[in-house]
């Protein structure tokens, strides 16, 4: 279950300059459910809220995930990530990572200078800083997510384009591909919803089968929340669903319930 809840919450990020469109405000709450195989493996949950930082006012994300049930008895998930993004142009401020995966432990606080292009990183776990040089437009694992459904223009997609995606992560730069797969229809608990669908390509190895073992729907509506991931793993599949919501900006667009 390594790396679980960074799936979920990290997600993807497009290098573009200035946010054209607001999918989200404040309050917002969604809730995913996480398949493992047969388990019900573990619950994720992602919340918008406004605080001042640097005398700029910023949204404050917060995303946990916990696993839950039997499996919670021989490994255990206990996540959190937060981020401090501008609500100017969606840029990462500040980003902490706490994750306690298996008894693997990580407890980072970055802190971004896009001015210099700089990445201030206190492991407070070892109690150590070090300093990282960045490219421009760099996001963290869940700023990423919410810039994208601010700056996706989903009326020029065309199926097969491919965008180009900078990440911060820990202590390396990482410069990953997504690729539109196209518009499918998503059955939720909610009710169908029409949905955009990706594929990032990731690192293969140690947790996925390969670098096309994730695929994304995301609601093809203003809001652009997330619907479902799926993800061949290197032992066994996940798949999260969307469970629970409040907070949207924007109504809900179902086509049937």
């Amino acid at each position: 279950m390594k790396k679980i809840a960074a799936v979920i919450i990290s997600l993807i990020a497009l290098n573009v300059s200035a946010q054209s469109h607001q999918a989200f405000e404040a309050g917002e709450w969604f809730r995913f459910r996480i398949h493992y195989g047969m388990f019900n493996a573990s619950f994720a949950t992602l919340e918008v809220k406004e605080t001042t930082l640097r005398n700029k006012p910023v949204y404050h994300v917060v995303g946990k995930g916990k696993s839950t049930g039997l499996l919670h008895l021989f490994f255990k998930v206990d996540d959190n990530y937060e981020t401090y993004m501008d609500k100017r142009n969606g840029a990462p401020l500040r980003f902490i990572r706490q994750i306690d995966e298996g008894g693997h432990t990580k407890d980072l606080l970055i802190d971004f200078d896009h001015d210099s292009n700089t990445a201030h990183v206190f492991n407070r776990k070892h109690n150590e800083r070090k300093s990282y040089s960045v490219p421009d437009n760099v996001h963290d694992m869940l700023s990423s997510f919410y810039y994208l459904r601010n700056n996706l223009d989903v009326k020029s997609l065309d199926q097969g384009e491919m965008f180009n995606i900078k990440m911060f992560i820990d202590d390396e730069s990482h410069d990953f591909k997504l690729k539109f797969l196209g518009r499918e229809v998503v059955k939720t608990k909610m009710g169908n919803i029409a949905a955009l669908k990706f594929q990032p390509y990731v690192l293969a190895g140690r947790v996925f089968e390969k670098k096309e073992s994730l695929t994304i729907w995301v609601s093809d509506d203003k809001n652009r929340i997330p619907l479902k991931i799926k993800a061949d793993l290197a032992v066994g599949s996940l798949d999260a669903d969307l469970d629970a919501f409040k907070g949207l900006k924007h109504p809900l667009n179902i086509i049937m319930k």
